[in-house]
């Protein structure tokens, strides 16, 4: 075992050396180091020096809910959607189908991937909360410090938040593990592979986050809605309670109304959430009163998650040769049928002619329709969302089962939906069942689905039964179980971590 040891320990002292040679030789001073950036009188490494540098720093935090669009949102709508009743695989590729018939494996490449980049943004967040304090420039005011911490915690938490719902147990990391050498081995070496903290460890991690940055967060600006503000910690605070690990449902109850004290609330066309202008040249609207936090795309830029669910309305052929992801099921198509949910059905299915003909006729093929162009906005948080999450607080309490159906009712009345009838209104269980239908019919392929699913307990009852309910889907493999709620490990990640351990059931 020592020798094993002793043979991990100078491959990473190798690997460091040949990664500093090989970034010096191909980009000189293009990091953090002592010949960037010095250090401080005390000794202490200087990561910033300037304002600007943590403004850029900061900058590039946000940046990477635009460019990194795989696991912050391509592959959320597979897991939340596909991976649940909403939606097919879409395609024919091995990383994709295993979500629609139940086989993924820790090898699946959508899991090691979602993994390593949770694990790098958490990386690139603790960078700004921990070197801010120490920033050389001291025109950087406490306020300012306390300003770039909160949102850089904001920006952890809502990473984290989306780790843990899929993985269960991960590595709780809040620190920067130094460069190892031969004097400091033997306490760096933990801190390169760290073991997985529990749930609620990782939950009680993020509450402290949203804490920290509902204290510190800007204000919300309704005339900007992507940054990290006291709104979005507020909003997060109402979903980690509502999760089981921490659950609190009077907290849920209380930042949803902080929310509705900020000024938010339904917009009032359900429409203007996703539609381009008649010329297809823009958003209808961005920023709407129903936006927490959203990621923006201007005309002229490009959101190339568009690719990969449907057509860009505004440039209609582009990249639409191949079969896309996420397409919508029968069973939700007959969800919206029954409801009469013309509206909701509209903004979230179109219909197209494809090439191919994988779930449905070529030349009656349904995508989902919720981002239509390079010019959508990514919306990650949403007061309707919210707004019904405080609903499922009241009827989990079963202290004001009235107020929760009124809250449903709200939802149902923008799209010109009936009331719930007086039967369910009065009836804990029914309600709940009306409450979880409305949730799969106002938030589809917004990748809430699998983890409503999750949280209150639905995955066997309402998973192996949708085989059986819809034609269209491709024979399960293995069984829901107990062990479904959460994701695999990636088998790469542990075979490279001695301390990771597999989920349960796979």
């Amino acid at each position: 075992m020592k020798k094993i040891y002793n043979n991990i320990v100078f491959a990473l002292l190798l690997t460091g050396v040949l990664a500093s040679s090989c970034s010096l030789n191909r980009d000189p001073l293009d990091g953090y180091s002592d010949a960037s950036q010095g250090k401080t009188e005390e000794g202490n490494q200087i990561v910033f020096k300037n304002k600007s540098e943590v403004d850029n720093y900061l900058a590039g935090l946000y940046q990477r809910m635009k460019d990194r669009q795989e696991h912050w949102y391509v592959d959320l709508l597979l897991i939340g959607d596909a991976h649940a009743d909403n939606a097919y695989g879409g395609t024919t590729g091995a990383e994709v189908i295993p979500f629609e018939n139940n086989s993924i494996e820790g090898s699946n490449s959508v899991v090691d991937r979602d993994w390593g980049r949770y694990l790098e943004d958490i990386g690139r967040a603790n960078q700004l909360i921990i070197n801010i304090d120490s920033v050389a420039d001291k025109s950087v005011s406490e306020s300012d410090i306390k300003l770039y911490k909160a949102q850089g915690r904001i920006f952890r938490a809502l990473a984290m938040f989306d780790m843990v719902r899929i993985f269960g147990l991960i590595p709780v990391i809040t620190t920067q593990a130094p460069d190892i050498t031969a004097e400091n081995v033997e306490e760096v070496y933990p801190q390169y592979f760290p073991k997985q903290n529990t749930e609620e460890e990782a939950y009680r991690q993020i509450e402290s986050d949203l804490l920290a940055g509902l204290a510190d967060a800007p204000n919300n600006n309704p005339a900007n809605k992507t940054l990290f503000t006291k709104s979005v910690a507020r909003a997060m605070l109402a979903k980690i309670y509502a999760e089981k690990p921490i659950r609190d449902y009077a907290k849920v109850i209380q930042y949803a109304d902080g929310l509705a004290a900020d000024g938010f609330d339904l917009n009032a066309n359900y429409s203007e959430l996703y539609e381009l202008n008649a010329a297809h040249t823009d958003l209808v609207k961005r920023n709407t009163k129903e936006s927490i936090l959203e990621a923006q795309f201007m005309p002229g830029g490009g959101n190339w998650a568009t690719w990969m669910f449907g057509r860009d309305l505004a440039n209609y052929d582009y990249s639409f040769t191949w079969a896309k992801w996420v397409t919508p099921s029968r069973d939700l198509i007959q969800a919206y049928t029954n409801e009469g949910d013309q509206l909701r059905m509209e903004q979230s299915i179109v219909y197209y002619t494809a090439t191919w003909s994988n779930y449905y006729p070529a030349n009656h093929y349904p995508f989902m329709f919720k981002l239509r162009s390079g010019m959508n906005s990514i919306i990650k948080l949403r007061y309707a969302d919210i707004l019904l999450l405080k609903a499922e607080a009241m009827i989990q309490q079963g202290s004001d089962l009235a107020a929760a159906a009124d809250i449903i009712d709200k939802i149902r009345a923008r799209v010109k939906l009936p009331k719930l009838p007086a039967a369910i209104r009065t009836n804990k269980d029914a309600l709940l069942d009306a409450y979880l239908k409305e949730r799969r019919l106002e938030l589809a392929f917004e990748g809430q689905r699998w983890f409503d699913l999750v949280r209150l307990n639905k995955v066997e009852t309402v998973m192996n039964a949708v085989y059986a309910n819809d034609s269209g889907r491709k024979a399960r493999v293995y069984p829901f179980n107990q062990y479904s709620y959460r994701l695999p490990i990636p088998q790469a990640k542990i075979d490279q971590n001695p301390n990771l351990v597999q989920n349960p059931g796979y």
